[in-house]
């Protein structure tokens, strides 16, 4: 929680036309968490949707945070 609450704050920081890339692609990186903690901490392996869901989702946060702008 205290993680979070870090994140939100840092997030009132960046300017308004970029927070919602922001919170998109942090969005992405913390399903990709999600899943490391299911394998790591609760000991059960993801199987092939949960890597591929991951997958789709970490090149979704490539795609916001590096895509180009016009």
């Amino acid at each position: 929680m205290m993680s979070l609450a870090i994140f939100a704050a840092a997030l009132a920081l960046v300017p308004s036309e970029a927070a919602s890339r922001t919170y998109a692609a942090y969005g992405g990186i913390y399903i990709v968490a999600s899943i490391l903690w299911l394998w790591l901490v609760e000991g059960r392996l993801p199987d092939r949707w949960d890597v591929s869901g991951g997958l789709v989702c970490l090149a979704g946060t490539t795609l916001i945070l590096f895509g180009p702008r016009a």
